[in-house]
Protein backbone atom coordinates (compact mmCIF):
# COMPACT_ATOMS: atom_id res chain seq x y z
CA UNK A 1 0.00 0.00 0.00
CA UNK A 2 1.56 3.32 -1.07
CA UNK A 3 2.39 5.46 2.39
CA UNK A 4 1.39 9.33 2.43
CA UNK A 5 3.18 11.20 4.59
CA UNK A 6 1.37 12.40 7.25
CA UNK A 7 1.22 16.16 6.79
CA UNK A 8 -0.69 15.44 2.99
CA UNK A 9 -3.08 12.68 4.25
CA UNK A 10 -5.88 15.15 4.72
CA UNK A 11 -5.51 16.00 0.59
CA UNK A 12 -6.94 12.62 0.69
CA UNK A 13 -10.18 13.49 1.74
CA UNK A 14 -10.76 16.79 0.40
CA UNK A 15 -9.07 16.95 -3.26
CA UNK A 16 -10.56 15.65 -6.62
CA UNK A 17 -10.97 11.81 -6.89
CA UNK A 18 -9.50 12.22 -9.88
CA UNK A 19 -6.43 14.87 -9.42
CA UNK A 20 -5.61 11.78 -6.17
CA UNK A 21 -5.43 9.10 -8.53
CA UNK A 22 -3.25 10.56 -11.08
CA UNK A 23 -1.38 11.72 -8.44
CA UNK A 24 -1.23 8.43 -6.51
CA UNK A 25 -0.96 6.04 -9.64
CA UNK A 26 1.43 7.68 -12.15
CA UNK A 27 4.58 7.11 -9.61
CA UNK A 28 3.25 3.67 -8.84
CA UNK A 29 2.58 2.81 -12.60
CA UNK A 30 6.21 4.33 -13.72
CA UNK A 31 7.64 2.04 -11.10
CA UNK A 32 5.88 -1.19 -12.32
CA UNK A 33 6.05 -0.22 -15.68
CA UNK A 34 10.57 0.06 -15.23
CA UNK A 35 10.26 -3.48 -13.66
CA UNK A 36 8.40 -5.05 -16.40
CA UNK A 37 10.46 -3.72 -19.15
CA UNK A 38 13.37 -4.84 -17.38
CA UNK A 39 12.24 -8.61 -17.42
CA UNK A 40 11.23 -8.16 -21.09
CA UNK A 41 13.90 -6.59 -22.19
CA UNK A 42 16.81 -8.99 -20.12
CA UNK A 43 14.56 -11.41 -21.78
CA UNK A 44 14.87 -10.02 -25.69
CA UNK A 45 18.95 -9.79 -24.67
CA UNK A 46 19.77 -13.36 -23.26
CA UNK A 47 17.03 -14.83 -26.12
CA UNK A 48 18.98 -13.11 -28.93
CA UNK A 49 22.01 -13.10 -27.85
CA UNK A 50 22.14 -16.49 -26.39
CA UNK A 51 19.87 -18.99 -27.89
CA UNK A 52 15.74 -19.95 -27.21
CA UNK A 53 17.37 -22.73 -24.66
CA UNK A 54 19.02 -19.83 -22.24
CA UNK A 55 15.66 -18.40 -22.34
CA UNK A 56 13.84 -21.05 -21.20
CA UNK A 57 16.38 -21.58 -18.55
CA UNK A 58 15.67 -18.12 -17.00
CA UNK A 59 12.31 -19.29 -17.04
CA UNK A 60 12.88 -21.94 -14.93
CA UNK A 61 14.47 -19.70 -12.42
CA UNK A 62 11.75 -17.06 -12.43
CA UNK A 63 9.35 -18.72 -9.49
CA UNK A 64 12.41 -18.77 -7.25
CA UNK A 65 13.36 -15.36 -7.61
CA UNK A 66 9.42 -13.65 -7.49
CA UNK A 67 9.12 -15.68 -4.28
CA UNK A 68 12.03 -14.51 -2.66
CA UNK A 69 11.19 -11.17 -3.87
CA UNK A 70 7.36 -11.49 -2.40
CA UNK A 71 8.92 -12.72 1.11
CA UNK A 72 11.06 -9.20 1.22
CA UNK A 73 8.47 -7.40 -0.04
CA UNK A 74 5.67 -9.03 2.39
CA UNK A 75 7.95 -8.12 5.11
CA UNK A 76 8.12 -5.11 3.84
CA UNK A 77 4.61 -4.12 3.57
CA UNK A 78 3.41 -5.17 6.93
CA UNK A 79 6.43 -3.58 8.80
CA UNK A 80 6.47 -0.29 6.78
CA UNK A 81 2.56 0.00 8.11
CA UNK A 82 3.86 -0.46 11.80
CA UNK A 83 6.61 2.06 10.89
CA UNK A 84 4.53 4.66 9.70
CA UNK A 85 1.85 4.27 12.31
CA UNK A 86 4.98 4.56 15.38
CA UNK A 87 6.54 7.54 13.77
CA UNK A 88 3.06 9.31 13.08
CA UNK A 89 2.77 8.73 17.11
CA UNK A 90 5.96 9.78 17.79
CA UNK A 91 7.14 6.24 18.66
CA UNK A 92 10.62 6.57 17.51
CA UNK A 93 11.96 3.53 19.21
CA UNK A 94 9.23 1.09 18.24
CA UNK A 95 9.73 2.26 14.75
CA UNK A 96 13.48 1.05 15.00
CA UNK A 97 12.50 -2.00 16.67
CA UNK A 98 9.87 -2.67 13.80
CA UNK A 99 12.59 -2.35 11.37
CA UNK A 100 15.73 -4.23 13.03
CA UNK A 101 12.96 -6.73 13.53
CA UNK A 102 12.05 -6.83 9.59
CA UNK A 103 15.46 -6.49 8.82
CA UNK A 104 16.83 -9.68 11.39
CA UNK A 105 13.87 -11.81 9.65
CA UNK A 106 14.46 -10.97 5.91
CA UNK A 107 18.24 -12.11 6.70
CA UNK A 108 17.53 -15.00 8.16
CA UNK A 109 14.70 -16.36 5.62
CA UNK A 110 16.16 -15.43 2.85
CA UNK A 111 19.81 -16.83 4.16
CA UNK A 112 18.43 -20.27 5.13
CA UNK A 113 16.70 -20.40 1.13
CA UNK A 114 19.94 -20.01 -0.56
CA UNK A 115 22.01 -22.25 1.68
CA UNK A 116 19.13 -25.49 1.14
CA UNK A 117 18.84 -24.28 -2.40
CA UNK A 118 22.35 -24.96 -3.64
CA UNK A 119 22.50 -27.30 -1.35
CA UNK A 120 19.95 -29.30 -3.35
CA UNK A 121 20.41 -27.60 -6.46
CA UNK A 122 20.44 -30.91 -8.40
CA UNK A 123 17.53 -31.68 -7.03
CA UNK A 124 15.40 -28.97 -7.17
CA UNK A 125 16.32 -27.06 -11.17
CA UNK A 126 14.62 -30.50 -12.81
CA UNK A 127 12.10 -29.87 -10.09
CA UNK A 128 11.22 -26.27 -11.46
CA UNK A 129 11.44 -27.28 -15.05
CA UNK A 130 14.82 -27.63 -15.99
CA UNK A 131 15.33 -30.56 -17.70
CA UNK A 132 16.61 -31.88 -20.90
CA UNK A 133 18.74 -29.03 -22.86
CA UNK A 134 17.23 -26.63 -20.41
CA UNK A 135 19.27 -28.24 -17.68
CA UNK A 136 22.93 -27.16 -17.91
CA UNK A 137 21.96 -23.68 -18.71
CA UNK A 138 19.60 -23.42 -15.92
CA UNK A 139 21.56 -25.20 -13.82
CA UNK A 140 24.08 -21.99 -14.05
CA UNK A 141 21.42 -18.89 -14.03
CA UNK A 142 20.21 -20.53 -11.04
CA UNK A 143 23.98 -21.32 -9.17
CA UNK A 144 24.84 -17.82 -9.56
CA UNK A 145 21.66 -16.27 -8.75
CA UNK A 146 20.97 -17.81 -5.59
CA UNK A 147 24.29 -16.12 -3.69
CA UNK A 148 22.24 -12.73 -4.31
CA UNK A 149 18.79 -14.09 -2.96
CA UNK A 150 19.92 -12.39 0.65
CA UNK A 151 20.19 -9.49 -0.99
CA UNK A 152 17.25 -9.22 -2.81
CA UNK A 153 15.28 -9.69 -0.23
CA UNK A 154 16.58 -7.07 2.07
CA UNK A 155 16.17 -5.03 -1.01
CA UNK A 156 12.19 -5.56 -2.05
CA UNK A 157 12.21 -4.82 2.48
CA UNK A 158 13.89 -1.62 2.64
CA UNK A 159 12.04 -0.24 -0.54
CA UNK A 160 8.66 -0.06 1.10
CA UNK A 161 10.88 1.06 4.26
CA UNK A 162 11.60 3.92 2.29
CA UNK A 163 7.97 4.80 1.25
CA UNK A 164 7.16 4.30 4.84
CA UNK A 165 9.32 7.34 5.78
CA UNK A 166 8.13 9.68 3.04
CA UNK A 167 10.77 9.27 0.14
CA UNK A 168 8.92 8.25 -2.72
CA UNK A 169 11.50 9.51 -4.90
CA UNK A 170 14.52 7.64 -3.45
CA UNK A 171 12.36 4.48 -3.28
CA UNK A 172 11.67 4.95 -7.04
CA UNK A 173 15.63 5.35 -7.86
CA UNK A 174 16.04 2.02 -5.63
CA UNK A 175 13.39 0.47 -8.29
CA UNK A 176 15.41 2.00 -11.03
CA UNK A 177 19.22 1.35 -10.06
CA UNK A 178 18.62 -2.91 -10.73
CA UNK A 179 16.36 -2.51 -13.95
CA UNK A 180 19.10 -0.42 -15.39
CA UNK A 181 22.06 -2.03 -14.36
CA UNK A 182 20.59 -5.36 -15.43
CA UNK A 183 20.19 -4.18 -19.02
CA UNK A 184 24.11 -2.63 -19.12
CA UNK A 185 25.54 -5.33 -17.30
CA UNK A 186 23.62 -8.04 -19.76
CA UNK A 187 25.46 -6.49 -22.55
CA UNK A 188 28.75 -6.16 -21.03
CA UNK A 189 28.92 -9.81 -20.19
CA UNK A 190 26.95 -11.57 -22.52
CA UNK A 191 27.70 -9.26 -25.59
CA UNK A 192 31.21 -7.67 -25.10
CA UNK A 193 32.68 -10.31 -22.68
CA UNK A 194 30.91 -13.12 -24.25
CA UNK A 195 30.22 -15.18 -20.95
CA UNK A 196 27.26 -16.72 -21.89
CA UNK A 197 24.47 -17.99 -19.59
CA UNK A 198 26.97 -17.06 -16.45
CA UNK A 199 26.95 -13.23 -17.75
CA UNK A 200 23.55 -13.02 -17.82
CA UNK A 201 23.08 -14.44 -13.94
CA UNK A 202 26.35 -12.21 -13.07
CA UNK A 203 24.26 -9.18 -14.48
CA UNK A 204 21.32 -10.25 -12.38
CA UNK A 205 23.01 -10.98 -9.22
CA UNK A 206 25.40 -7.79 -9.68
CA UNK A 207 21.90 -5.61 -10.08
CA UNK A 208 21.05 -6.75 -6.62
CA UNK A 209 24.03 -5.56 -5.00
CA UNK A 210 24.00 -2.21 -6.75
CA UNK A 211 20.28 -1.82 -5.27
CA UNK A 212 21.22 -2.76 -1.78
CA UNK A 213 24.44 -0.59 -1.79
CA UNK A 214 22.21 2.25 -2.71
CA UNK A 215 19.46 1.28 0.08
CA UNK A 216 21.94 0.96 2.78
CA UNK A 217 23.63 4.42 1.56
CA UNK A 218 20.10 5.62 2.16
CA UNK A 219 19.95 4.44 5.57
CA UNK A 220 23.71 5.24 6.66
CA UNK A 221 23.79 9.08 5.07
CA UNK A 222 21.34 10.42 7.38
CA UNK A 223 18.12 10.58 5.03
CA UNK A 224 16.37 7.50 7.56
CA UNK A 225 15.43 7.94 11.24
CA UNK A 226 15.64 4.08 11.28
CA UNK A 227 19.29 3.27 11.72
CA UNK A 228 18.85 0.41 14.56
CA UNK A 229 20.82 -0.62 17.10
CA UNK A 230 21.73 -4.34 18.30
CA UNK A 231 19.08 -4.80 20.69
CA UNK A 232 16.33 -3.54 17.85
CA UNK A 233 17.35 -6.97 16.25
CA UNK A 234 15.99 -8.85 19.03
CA UNK A 235 12.74 -10.48 17.98
CA UNK A 236 10.03 -9.13 19.72
CA UNK A 237 6.63 -11.31 19.01
CA UNK A 238 4.11 -8.79 18.86
CA UNK A 239 5.81 -6.92 16.19
CA UNK A 240 6.37 -10.10 14.21
CA UNK A 241 2.98 -11.23 14.24
CA UNK A 242 1.77 -7.90 13.41
CA UNK A 243 4.30 -8.13 10.14
CA UNK A 244 3.37 -11.12 9.63
CA UNK A 245 -0.28 -11.01 9.01
CA UNK A 246 -0.19 -7.33 7.38
CA UNK A 247 1.99 -8.98 4.66
CA UNK A 248 0.26 -12.47 4.17
CA UNK A 249 -1.88 -10.87 1.53
CA UNK A 250 0.79 -9.80 -0.70
CA UNK A 251 2.74 -12.92 0.07
CA UNK A 252 -0.24 -15.13 -0.93
CA UNK A 253 -0.87 -12.99 -3.91
CA UNK A 254 3.25 -12.97 -4.96
CA UNK A 255 4.07 -17.08 -4.01
CA UNK A 256 1.07 -17.71 -6.27
CA UNK A 257 2.38 -16.00 -9.04
CA UNK A 258 5.79 -18.20 -8.25
CA UNK A 259 3.61 -21.37 -7.94
CA UNK A 260 1.65 -20.67 -11.40
CA UNK A 261 5.47 -20.63 -13.27
CA UNK A 262 6.33 -23.90 -11.80
CA UNK A 263 3.70 -25.81 -13.07
CA UNK A 264 3.50 -23.95 -16.21
CA UNK A 265 7.42 -25.14 -16.90
CA UNK A 266 6.49 -28.21 -15.65
CA UNK A 267 3.32 -28.59 -17.75
CA UNK A 268 4.55 -27.52 -20.77
CA UNK A 269 7.98 -29.46 -20.89
CA UNK A 270 5.35 -32.57 -20.51
CA UNK A 271 3.72 -31.33 -23.63
CA UNK A 272 6.58 -29.87 -26.19
CA UNK A 273 9.47 -30.13 -24.37
CA UNK A 274 12.48 -27.36 -24.31
CA UNK A 275 9.96 -25.10 -26.62
CA UNK A 276 7.27 -24.81 -24.70
CA UNK A 277 8.95 -23.69 -21.85
CA UNK A 278 10.35 -20.87 -23.93
CA UNK A 279 7.08 -20.05 -25.12
CA UNK A 280 6.15 -19.32 -22.05
CA UNK A 281 9.25 -17.23 -21.00
CA UNK A 282 8.26 -14.99 -23.95
CA UNK A 283 4.15 -15.06 -22.30
CA UNK A 284 5.54 -14.18 -18.62
CA UNK A 285 7.94 -11.53 -19.52
CA UNK A 286 4.85 -9.29 -21.33
CA UNK A 287 2.60 -10.63 -17.94
CA UNK A 288 3.61 -7.56 -15.70
CA UNK A 289 4.21 -5.09 -18.95
CA UNK A 290 0.36 -5.93 -20.07
CA UNK A 291 -0.90 -4.80 -17.10
CA UNK A 292 0.89 -2.55 -15.30
CA UNK A 293 -1.45 0.46 -15.96
CA UNK A 294 -3.76 -1.72 -14.55
CA UNK A 295 -1.54 -2.37 -11.46
CA UNK A 296 -0.54 1.24 -11.01
CA UNK A 297 -3.75 2.74 -10.83
CA UNK A 298 -4.59 -0.36 -8.24
CA UNK A 299 -1.94 0.93 -5.84
CA UNK A 300 -2.97 4.48 -6.35
CA UNK A 301 -6.79 3.50 -5.33
CA UNK A 302 -5.66 1.72 -2.01
CA UNK A 303 -5.06 4.71 0.02
CA UNK A 304 -7.19 7.01 -0.97
CA UNK A 305 -10.18 4.10 -0.83
CA UNK A 306 -8.83 3.60 2.24
CA UNK A 307 -8.52 6.87 4.10
CA UNK A 308 -12.19 7.79 2.83
CA UNK A 309 -13.88 4.92 4.27
CA UNK A 310 -11.72 5.44 7.55
CA UNK A 311 -13.21 8.86 7.30
CA UNK A 312 -16.77 7.45 6.94
CA UNK A 313 -16.99 9.49 3.29
CA UNK A 314 -19.37 6.94 1.42
CA UNK A 315 -19.82 8.94 -1.84
CA UNK A 316 -15.87 9.45 -2.04
CA UNK A 317 -15.70 5.66 -1.84
CA UNK A 318 -17.50 5.04 -4.31
CA UNK A 319 -16.69 7.47 -6.98
CA UNK A 320 -12.88 5.98 -6.82
CA UNK A 321 -14.12 2.40 -7.29
CA UNK A 322 -16.07 3.45 -10.55
CA UNK A 323 -13.23 5.86 -11.62
CA UNK A 324 -10.58 3.40 -11.12
CA UNK A 325 -12.44 0.85 -13.06
CA UNK A 326 -12.89 2.86 -15.22
CA UNK A 327 -9.79 4.41 -16.08
CA UNK A 328 -8.36 0.81 -15.21
CA UNK A 329 -10.25 -1.00 -18.19
CA UNK A 330 -9.38 1.50 -20.95
CA UNK A 331 -5.80 1.19 -20.84
CA UNK A 332 -6.36 -2.33 -20.49
CA UNK A 333 -8.05 -2.41 -23.98
CA UNK A 334 -5.33 0.09 -25.46
CA UNK A 335 -2.42 -2.62 -24.31
CA UNK A 336 -4.64 -5.36 -25.24
CA UNK A 337 -5.17 -4.09 -28.87
CA UNK A 338 -1.51 -3.49 -28.96
CA UNK A 339 -0.51 -6.62 -27.88
CA UNK A 340 -2.85 -8.73 -29.95
CA UNK A 341 -2.11 -6.52 -33.31
CA UNK A 342 1.67 -6.99 -33.50
CA UNK A 343 2.39 -10.55 -31.44
CA UNK A 344 4.28 -12.16 -33.94
CA UNK A 345 6.42 -8.92 -33.93
CA UNK A 346 6.56 -8.45 -30.07
CA UNK A 347 7.92 -12.41 -29.89
CA UNK A 348 9.86 -11.77 -32.92
CA UNK A 349 11.96 -9.38 -30.41
CA UNK A 350 13.01 -12.56 -28.06
CA UNK A 351 14.11 -15.05 -30.51
CA UNK A 352 14.44 -15.46 -35.06
CA UNK A 353 12.77 -18.68 -34.27
CA UNK A 354 9.76 -19.07 -36.52
CA UNK A 355 8.08 -22.42 -34.80
CA UNK A 356 8.63 -20.12 -31.05
CA UNK A 357 7.39 -17.23 -32.62
CA UNK A 358 4.11 -18.98 -34.10
CA UNK A 359 3.50 -20.04 -30.79
CA UNK A 360 3.99 -18.02 -28.15
CA UNK A 361 1.94 -15.57 -30.40
CA UNK A 362 -0.63 -17.73 -30.52
CA UNK A 363 -0.20 -17.97 -26.73
CA UNK A 364 -0.27 -14.10 -25.79
CA UNK A 365 -3.62 -13.68 -27.86
CA UNK A 366 -5.07 -16.21 -25.37
CA UNK A 367 -3.36 -15.53 -22.11
CA UNK A 368 -4.12 -11.56 -22.79
CA UNK A 369 -8.04 -11.63 -23.51
CA UNK A 370 -8.85 -10.62 -20.44
CA UNK A 371 -6.49 -7.40 -19.78
CA UNK A 372 -9.82 -4.97 -20.64
CA UNK A 373 -11.38 -6.30 -17.70
CA UNK A 374 -9.20 -7.72 -15.35
CA UNK A 375 -9.48 -4.47 -13.34
CA UNK A 376 -12.42 -5.36 -12.25
CA UNK A 377 -11.01 -8.35 -10.52
CA UNK A 378 -7.76 -6.01 -9.16
CA UNK A 379 -9.75 -3.49 -8.22
CA UNK A 380 -12.21 -5.79 -5.90
CA UNK A 381 -9.64 -7.39 -4.34
CA UNK A 382 -7.78 -3.89 -3.70
CA UNK A 383 -10.67 -2.53 -1.90
CA UNK A 384 -11.19 -5.30 0.37
CA UNK A 385 -7.27 -4.62 2.08
CA UNK A 386 -7.64 -0.48 1.93
CA UNK A 387 -11.05 -1.12 4.43
CA UNK A 388 -9.07 -3.96 6.78
CA UNK A 389 -11.22 -6.67 5.56
CA UNK A 390 -8.09 -9.28 5.52
CA UNK A 391 -10.18 -12.56 4.67
CA UNK A 392 -12.23 -11.82 1.44
CA UNK A 393 -9.18 -9.45 0.20
CA UNK A 394 -6.68 -12.79 0.63
CA UNK A 395 -9.45 -15.11 -0.88
CA UNK A 396 -10.45 -12.49 -3.96
CA UNK A 397 -6.61 -11.70 -4.10
CA UNK A 398 -5.71 -15.81 -4.67
CA UNK A 399 -9.10 -16.52 -6.76
CA UNK A 400 -8.02 -16.46 -10.02
CA UNK A 401 -4.80 -18.19 -9.93
CA UNK A 402 -4.76 -20.34 -6.75
CA UNK A 403 -8.30 -21.38 -6.41
CA UNK A 404 -9.37 -21.54 -10.42
CA UNK A 405 -6.77 -21.36 -12.74
CA UNK A 406 -4.34 -24.24 -10.85
CA UNK A 407 -7.25 -26.96 -11.30
CA UNK A 408 -7.97 -25.94 -15.05
CA UNK A 409 -4.23 -26.34 -15.78
CA UNK A 410 -4.65 -30.07 -14.27
CA UNK A 411 -7.88 -30.49 -16.43
CA UNK A 412 -8.01 -28.76 -19.64
CA UNK A 413 -4.66 -30.01 -21.27
CA UNK A 414 -5.82 -33.88 -20.30
CA UNK A 415 -8.44 -33.18 -22.71
CA UNK A 416 -6.77 -30.32 -25.12
CA UNK A 417 -2.81 -30.73 -25.13
CA UNK A 418 -0.83 -27.40 -25.51
CA UNK A 419 -4.29 -25.60 -26.31
CA UNK A 420 -5.74 -26.08 -22.79
CA UNK A 421 -2.99 -24.39 -20.91
CA UNK A 422 -3.56 -21.45 -22.84
CA UNK A 423 -7.67 -21.02 -23.22
CA UNK A 424 -7.02 -21.88 -18.76
CA UNK A 425 -5.84 -18.63 -18.78
CA UNK A 426 -9.50 -16.38 -20.45
CA UNK A 427 -11.07 -19.13 -18.52
CA UNK A 428 -9.98 -18.39 -15.08
CA UNK A 429 -10.14 -15.16 -15.64
CA UNK A 430 -13.40 -14.65 -16.20
CA UNK A 431 -14.90 -17.08 -13.72
CA UNK A 432 -12.68 -14.44 -10.96
CA UNK A 433 -14.28 -11.72 -12.52
CA UNK A 434 -17.89 -12.72 -12.32
CA UNK A 435 -16.99 -13.50 -8.82
CA UNK A 436 -15.26 -10.48 -8.10
CA UNK A 437 -18.13 -8.15 -9.22
CA UNK A 438 -20.39 -9.89 -7.20
CA UNK A 439 -18.82 -8.96 -4.07
CA UNK A 440 -17.84 -6.02 -5.42
CA UNK A 441 -21.35 -4.80 -6.05
CA UNK A 442 -22.55 -6.01 -2.60
CA UNK A 443 -19.51 -3.59 -1.34
CA UNK A 444 -21.57 -1.24 -2.94
CA UNK A 445 -24.75 -1.74 -1.93
CA UNK A 446 -23.69 -1.51 1.46
CA UNK A 447 -21.63 1.51 1.16
CA UNK A 448 -25.40 2.63 -0.05
CA UNK A 449 -27.05 1.88 2.90
CA UNK A 450 -24.30 3.38 5.20
CA UNK A 451 -25.19 6.91 3.19
CA UNK A 452 -28.79 6.46 3.39
CA UNK A 453 -29.20 5.71 7.24
CA UNK A 454 -26.03 8.54 7.80
CA UNK A 455 -23.45 6.23 9.08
Amino acid sequence: MTQIPPNKSTALGVDSISSLLVKQAIPASIGILVMSLNMLVDGIFVGNWIGPDALGAVGVVLPISFFVAALGMAIGIGGSSIISRALGSNQDDKAKHTFGNMLALTVLITSTMAIFGLLFIDTLVPAFGGRGNLFEPARTYYEIVFYGIPVLGLCMMGNNVIRAEGAPKFAMVAMLIPSAGNLFLDYIFINVMEWGMAGAAWATTVSYFLCFFYILWFFLSGKSELFPSLKHLVPAWDILKEIGSLGFVTLARQATSSLIFLLMNNILFELSGEQGVTVYRVVGSLMMFAIFPVLGVTQGFLPIAGYNYGATKWSRVREVIYLSIKVSCVLGTLIFIGLFIFTEQIAGLFTKDLSIITQAAFAMRMVFLSVPFIAIQLIGAAYYQAIGKAIPALLLTILRMAIVLIPLLYILPTFYGELGVWISFPIADFIATVITAYYLWLAMKKLNRKETVGL
